[in-house]
Order: structure tokens, then sequence, then C-alpha cells
């Protein structure tokens, strides 16, 4: 699990972009359902410009039946006002109806889009990144475009036509009366501007504090067996105490924004209403102003109360919707790993065992060097010039001090990470000119820290193989992994092993990891240590079974222990970020005095954890 945090400073950097251009970068997902979204805006208008035929009724009912006594009139009247209410709300149920389907399509697509671009991201991306903050924009930034796109959207328009209509049915009524209301306009709109450029900033930094709290509580569940072996849950609880506390002073400041805009859009517009009042009661009273008209305007401002009222609500949802949208994006700007494949052999030439003319057949680095994107500028390079060639069928040790670079370059292979000078060959054929997708299908990889997922036994074994792999490649990659003990599972291979496989104990899980590189019959095999959580009779089984899988396969294994060493054909030494030795275990003991020193450690390890002791390496492998 990375460390890395998206801060809630970082926002505070963005380019400027205006929420309204943020959103949108949302049409390319709204279009296909455009339709729906334009007739449930339209329906919304009509049924909230019917609630503006409200006042015309009343003002007809009071000049009218109600200043001359008639009674079957009043009655009429309270049909039409009747039905007029019904049809606002049916026209309003509608809209609803007409959005939420669509809606949900939209939000489901946007999801499956994050977790492709997330599938297609190099190890990079994901070293720098918290889990927390991809799954806060996988969940709760999605619901907020959901959101923002079912309400604010719509009404942020509907609003708009209705106060307009509105108010030139005020100044019709009355011109007068009409500018008293339009006061407070200018007023409003300035506080308007104001309050989306501060709430843009704390709503970025609530989303983001919201990934980082996500990320605390992930890890606090995937390590809980740390946790509670070292008691260490009251720190773990003040770590998430305190993101919590600066979650909550964040909400704050955002509730206090939004108070202060609500406190400016109630009063100045209820104050122009008060003085309107007052003013159009004199004008009855003076016999310059029919009671019905007044009723008719007063009637027509308090129903433009919800849609100025919401001004602030519907403004704080679209800050939120657009900051949700820039780190949505964020994501999706991530240059992928496909981006620029080159064109070369594929794949298949390569199962039918194309050369090259003239190449080395095998594995080969030429000339490698790494360092990784995020390091200093003038730092040393993790792996310099490395040069090292393993033969086609030949198994190569890789061995070296802790920190040395072999994992680092055991990921090379597979491009996990791209080299940052030089090349490496599969048959001649230049990896980067391969299809990352085809160069796995060739190179199988075990981990010493085996992944596996919430999933059967039988499918975290079968994700190393084509679709076509089925129940006897199972049953040979579990026996060459040693892997038995899953037939005592309760459910044999269909067993769930939870989250993380920690259901299984650290050796099973490697065997587990093993059974996965070799199921599908690699050409090439890259093993990271892959038995390094294993006991040493478990161990000598395994090795015995893999020589046999090692004998059709060119394989680059990571070593530490002399037993491991001694499967490979040849071994090679990494020091300093450089091989600086190659030959048989046997030469580089007589020859080279590190290799020997590294040896000599391991196998005082294996004679500690050997029952009766062993007086060689050779017999301490066996």
């Amino acid at each position: 699990m990375s460390t890395t945090r998206a801060t809630a400073e970082e926002p505070e950097a963005h380019d400027g972009r205006s929420a309204v251009r943020t959103l949108l970068r949302l049409w390319p997902y709204v279009r296909p359902v455009r339709a729906r979204l334009f007739i449930a805006a339209v329906v919304a208008v009509f049924a909230s410009c019917m609630g503006l035929v409200i006042p015309l009724v009343l003002k007809w009912m009071v000049d009218g039946p109600i200043a001359g006594h008639d009674s079957r009139g009043v009655w009429l009247g309270a049909l039409w006002l009747l039905l007029l209410g019904l049809g606002e709300a049916l026209l309003f149920g509608l809209r609803r109806w007409l959005v939420a389907r669509p809606l949900a399509g939209v939000e489901a697509a946007m999801r499956a889009g994050l977790y492709r671009r997330l599938q297609r991201l190099p190890v990079a991306f994901h070293d720098r990144w918290a889990s927390g903050q991809l799954l806060s924009r996988a969940t709760s930034d999605l619901q907020l475009l959901r959101m923002f796109l079912a309400f604010p959207l719509t009404f942020l328009f509907v609003n708009a036509v209705t106060i307009l209509v509105g108010v030139i049915i005020m100044l019709v009524q009355d011109w007068a009366l009409g500018l008293v209301i339009l006061g407070p306009a200018l007023p409003v709109l300035a506080v308007c501007i104001v309050f989306e450029r501060r709430y843009h900033l704390v709503a970025r930094r609530a989303q983001d504090q919201v990934g980082d709290l996500t990320t605390v509580v992930e890890e606090s569940v995937l390590g809980i067996r740390i946790i509670k072996g070292f008691g260490r849950h009251r720190s773990q609880a003040r770590a998430f105490r305190a993101l919590a506390g600066t979650l909550r002073g964040t909400e704050l400041h955002k509730a206090r924004l939004l108070s202060a805009i609500w406190a400016v859009i109630v009063t100045l517009p209820e104050l122009a209403i008060g003085a309107a009042l007052v003013l159009g009661t004199v004008r009855v009273a003076d016999g310059d102003l029919s009671a019905g008209t007044l009723v008719a305007f007063l009637s027509t401002a308090l129903a433009l109360r919800w849609p100025v009222d919401s001004i602030g609500f519907l403004l704080a949802m679209s800050q939120d919707a657009a900051t949700a949208t820039e780190r949505y994006f964020e994501v999706l700007d991530e240059e992928p790993e496909g981006a620029g494949e080159g064109e070369g052999a594929g794949a298949g030439d390569l199962r039918a065992g194309s050369v090259s003319p003239g190449a080395d057949r095998g594995l080969r680095f030429h000339d490698v060097s790494f360092r990784y994107p995020d390091a200093p500028a003038d730092s040393a390079p993790v792996l310099d010039r490395v040069d090292l060639h393993i033969r086609p069928g030949e198994s190569m040790a890789l061995v070296g001090t802790t920190g040395s670079g072999k994992t680092t370059l055991t990921a090379l292979v597979p491009r996990l990470h791209e080299v940052t000078s030089g090349r490496i060959t599969l048959d001649g054929h230049d990896i980067a000119a391969l299809p990352r997708q085809e160069l796995r299908a060739l190179v199988a990889v075990a981990f010493e820290e085996p992944t596996l997922f919430s999933a059967s036994v039988g499918d975290n074994v079968l994700m190393g193989a084509g679709d076509e792999a089925g129940e006897a490649e199972l049953r040979h990659a579990l026996s060459v992994a040693q892997a038995d003990f899953v037939h005592t599972l309760p459910q044999g291979t269909d067993t769930e092993v939870g989250e993380q496989g920690l259901s299984l104990s650290g050796g099973q899980r490697q065997r587990l990891a093993l059974a996965r590189a070799v199921v599908g019959k690699p050409r090439f095999l890259v093993l990271d240590d892959p038995l390094s959580a294993l006991d040493v009779h478990t161990e000598a089984a395994v090795e015995a079974a893999l020589r046999r899988v090692l004998a059709d396969t060119t394989a680059l294994i990571v070593a530490h222990r002399p037993s491991t060493v001694l499967l490979a054909d040849r071994v090679a030494l990494l020091s300093g970020g450089r091989i600086t030795a190659v030959g048989t275990h046997h030469e580089l003991l007589r020859t080279n005095a590190e290799y020997a020193w590294l040896m000599a450690g391991a196998d005082e390890e294996t004679d500690r954890d050997t029952p009766h002791g062993t007086d060689s390496l050779e017999e301490a492998a066996r």
C-alpha cells in the first residue's frame, strides 16, 4: 500500500480553469443521454412556469369573483388552482423519472472508464498515489457528479428561466414595483462571484481530505494484524481522529461560506419584497393599484423565493461537482502504459520461435540503465549499464545484497517499469516494440510478496494462463508448487481465499503465486525469490518439481538461499547497480570474494534453519 497522499494544498496550484470549463469535460459522457436530459429540463421549465400562472389566477379571483361576490367564480378559480398544483407536481415527477435511469448509466460508464484507466496506468503511477485517493474518486466523487447532473445542472437553467419569466410578469403588472424587486440583483451577483472563487478551493480541499481518510481506514483494515499484534490501535485511532478533525474543520468552513451567501441571498430579496408590499399597499389605498394586481405581484415574488434562495445551494453543488470532475480527470489525464507502443514483432512471432537475423536468442539486457521517474536528476541510477545474457532454456540466478536492484531488474522484463536507457530483448526482439499485453503473455512472474485476490484458489492460479487453461493445467501447476494443501480446504480449489489471501499462511500464498507463474507454461519465467517463505522440507520438494519446469523455459531467478541458487545453470552477481560477475555457483565461490561472502552468510542461515545442520552448500540445498 502506498503511503503517498494527495494533500489538501495541491488544489490551490490548479491551472485556474473555470468551473464551467471543467464541467464541460463531462459532455462526452452526457452526450448519449442528452435527449432525455433536454426533455427533462423542458418539462421542469413548464412545471415551474405553471407555478407562475397561479398568481394570475389569484388576480382574476380577487378583482373578479371575490370583488363581485360571485361564489361560483370563486369555486371555479379554486378548481383552476388545484389543477395547476397537480400539473406542476406531476411534471416534476416526470422530470425525475426521465433523469434517473440515464444518469445511473452515466455514473456506471464513468466508473468503468476510471477502472480501465487504472488498469492501464504504469506501476510508477500507483507507487505515487494512495489507494484511498483513487477509491474516493471512484465512489464519492462520482456520486457528486451524478447528483449534479440530476439536480443542479437542470435547475440552474430552470431557475434562471423561471426568474426571467417571473420578473417579466411583475414588470408587466407594475414596472415601479418590479424595479423595487430587482434592486438586490447586482449585490447578489457580486456575492455569488466571490463565493464561487472561495468555495472552489475549500471544496477541493475537503474532497482530498476524504481521500486521505479513506486511505487510513483501508490501511487499518488491511493491516489489522499488525495493529493488533503491536497494540497500536490507540495511535491509529489518534491518526484517524486527527484527519477526521481536519476534515470536520474544512466542512465547517464550507458551511460558513454557504451560510454567508444564503444570508445575503435570502435577506436582500426579502427586504425588497417587504418594500414592495409597503409601497403597493399605499398605492392600493390611494386607488393607483388594484388589490388583485398587488396580490398577483406579491404571489409572483413569493413564487420566485425558492429559485432565488436556491442559488447558493446550486452554486455549492456545482463547485463540488467541478472539483470532483477535476479529481476524476486527474487520473484519466495520466499517460497510460499503452501510449506510444512501438511497431514490431508480435507475441505470435515469438511463440512461433522467430528470431531477428543475427540477434542473440534468449533473454538479454543490452547496456540497461534505470532511474525511477521521481528520483532527482543528479542521483545515481538504480541500475547502471547492465549487460546480461540468459541463453534459451537456461536458468540464471540473480544474487546481490539487499537494495542492490535485483527486484527492479526483474520488473523491467515485463515492462512494469521502462528502462531509462539501453534495451532488453527476447529472442532478439526488443520488448519496447512489443505490445505489453502480448509481452506479458510470454513472460510469467512470481513476486516475493505474493498478492492474491478475493476469488477462489482456482481463479487466482488460472490468472497466469490463457482462457483455454482448465482443470488439468490447474492440477499440474499446484503439483509443481507443492500446493496440494488446497484440496484440504472446505471447497477445494473453489474455496474463496479472502482479501489479499490473508486467510492463508505466507508459505501457502507464495506457493499459489508460484503456481500462477507456471500454469501457463511460459517461454520466459521471472521469479523474485519465490521460495523465501517456505520451510526447508517444502522448499526441497518445490525445487525438485521446479527443476522439471525450468528445463523447458528461460528463467531469471532472484535468489538468496544457496538451495535456490543451485536451481540455476549459472549465477549473476549484481553489485552497485552493475553485473560484476557471471559464472557457475562453484566458479564464483572460488573466484569472487563478494559472492563467497554472500553465500557464506546465506549458508549460516540455512544451518540455523536445518534440523541437523550440514557441512556444505550442496548438502544444505539437498
